[in-house]
């Protein structure tokens, strides 16, 4: 083989290889990403199964509470239409909300000794806290992901390969200013 044919070959795969290679990356992230969103899904959906225990071990020993557990009943509700529909947007208000709502279940639970000592609730708060945090950590991983992704997608020249086979971004779970903002539980502790 002559140096010039070497050379010709290696200028024409040269490029196909860098494609190729750049294609492969831009599908991991795309697949890491998706992946990382679904493990999400696996806790925040473990969470809403605990949540009727939940609420069903407060309703024994909570007589006077109806409008808390309501609260928790409807965010959950919110939670589960989001998640059916993938809108990342309404899942951030109503991810929000149901903590809320737990928050304030959890401090009125305090009025309540028989709730306290209760295995039940004990067993099933410790559950939902645990879950509260594997969301929350996933949810950090899921955002690292998307923004790697996102921003391969715009560099160049990872740009022309994502824009030839329509890679899409891919939307950050994130929380308005409002949603950040200190909860404040002292109205569930007035009778």
């Amino acid at each position: 083989m002559s140096i010039g044919l070497i050379i010709f070959l290696g200028v024409l795969t040269a490029p196909i290889l860098w494609a190729v290679l750049i294609y492969n990356q831009l599908v991991t992230l795309k697949n890491n990403t998706k992946k990382s969103w679904s493990n999400i899904d696996v806790l925040l959906r473990q969470r809403n199964s605990e949540l009727p225990k939940l609420i069903e071990t407060c309703k024994q020993h909570m007589s006077y509470e109806k409008e808390t557990l309501e609260k928790v009943i409807k965010a959950r509700n919110m939670l589960e239409s989001a998640m059916k529909t993938n809108d990342l947007h309404k899942l951030s208000g109503a991810e929000v909300q149901l903590s809320t709502s737990l928050n304030g279940l959890f401090a009125v639970a305090e009025n309540y000794p028989e709730l306290k000592a209760s295995e039940s609730f004990l067993r099933l708060q410790t559950r939902i806290s645990t879950l509260e945090e594997g969301i929350s950590d996933r949810r950090e991983f899921y955002n690292d992901t998307a923004a790697l992704s996102n921003t391969r997608i715009e560099q160049f020249p990872d740009n022309i390969i994502a824009n030839l086979y329509a890679f899409e971004e891919f939307d950050l779970l994130e929380f308005s200013l409002d949603e950040l903002k200190d909860i404040d539980v002292s109205a569930s502790f007035q009778s």
